[in-house]
């Protein structure tokens, strides 16, 4: 009973903000990430089934010029690239994909995060899917396409892909010129448009500035950018006024960390919504942040719960859209307050 006058509450409130639920979006976070092991086929296919709007890619290429959906540009932190390949790591000890085929990382066992502790294996995120159960892979960025594409044709609905160019400079340093094969990709499976469901992403405002200003114009197509914002001393120029208009020239939108949305040092009488979503919005620029969580812990002190983080930054701070691990809590609370 106390839940569901929480949610009638919170759709009091969404009758009043700047833009109603039916504008927002839900994109969800590596897939389904909060119930199955991140970027695999298996979470994205749920995000599916929980009414995501959109999914999301992270991309990393291989040693044979092919395309992986992987958060990282190292494999020890999702595989047991250790276990199968210990002598492969590179002098800091990490292994990375890019050192690997196509066909050695289709081999690796895919899980949900961890981290080492005095050698052992520590999942991340304990209340999540359990570590060594099922079987899960590293897909390719093509096999999520065809995917998405094939469940938007079986189901009739329009879900779109939300992928990111990861580290384009290490890539390039490395010399692979990942932005290109991404979009050449996008073009390949018809996303060549602004009115296309497609995001193309990444933090790093001199790889946006070639996408935008010679890539997408030697492919022949035109579709939204990001410029993904992971802290106010990556880029201070941007959070000025004026420096949303100048991205405004390159990017579609923004992808904040959440914090920068509002302030972390809120408190819940004291909300300090930061100016950056009105100067965003001035400059005709979406807003997505990123990321919301609802393990424990994740959720900050200035939230009663998940669903009031959810009501605080679509609603009082109105952002357009926002990365979810729990896309199905997201879709959920949008329906409740339509």
């Amino acid at each position: 009973m106390r839940r569901t006058l929480t949610l009638f509450l919170f759709s009091l409130t969404a009758m009043t903000s700047i833009q109603s639920a039916a504008d927002k979006i839900v994109i969800a976070h590596r897939g389904a990430s909060g119930y199955l092991p991140e970027h695999t086929l298996e979470a994205k296919a749920m995000a599916y089934g929980m009414g995501a709007h959109y999914i999301e890619q992270d991309v990393v290429m291989t040693k044979d010029d092919h395309l992986i959906v992987l958060h990282d540009i190292t494999l020890d932190r999702t595989t047991d690239v250790d276990e199968q390949y210990p002598d492969r790591a590179r002098e800091d000890g990490r292994y990375y994909a890019i050192d690997f085929t196509l066909e050695e990382i289709k081999g690796l066992n895919a899980s949900e995060g961890f981290r080492l502790e005095n050698g052992e294996k520590i999942q991340g995120y304990a209340n999540r899917f359990p570590m060594g159960l099922s079987s899960f892979r590293v897909p390719t960025l093509e096999e999520e396409i065809q995917l998405i594409q094939g469940m938007n044709k079986s189901t009739g609905n329009n879900i779109g892909i939300y992928p990111e160019i990861k580290q384009p400079e290490f890539h390039r340093n490395e010399g692979k010129d990942i932005s290109t094969a991404v979009v050449n990709m996008l073009k390949q499976y018809g996303y060549s448009t602004k009115e296309d469901k497609v995001f193309l992403q990444t933090f790093s405002f001199a790889e946006l500035e070639i996408i935008k200003n010679d890539i997408l114009p030697m492919a022949g197509i035109n579709i939204n950018l990001i410029q993904l914002i992971g802290g106010e001393s990556s880029y201070p120029w941007m959070f000025e006024a004026e420096g949303m208009h100048t991205l405004a020239e390159f990017a579609d939108g923004i992808g904040p960390e959440k914090g920068l949305v509002i302030s972390r040092s809120s408190t819940r009488g004291n909300l300090d919504i930061t100016p950056l979503v009105e100067r965003a919005h001035a400059a005709g620029l979406q807003v997505h942040p990123y990321t919301y969580r609802l393990d424990p812990g994740q959720v900050p002190a200035y939230a009663e719960d998940f669903e009031d983080l959810l009501r605080l930054h679509y609603f009082e701070a109105d952002v357009d859209g926002l990365f979810t691990d729990f896309p199905d809590r997201a879709v959920q609370f949008l329906q409740l307050n339509q």
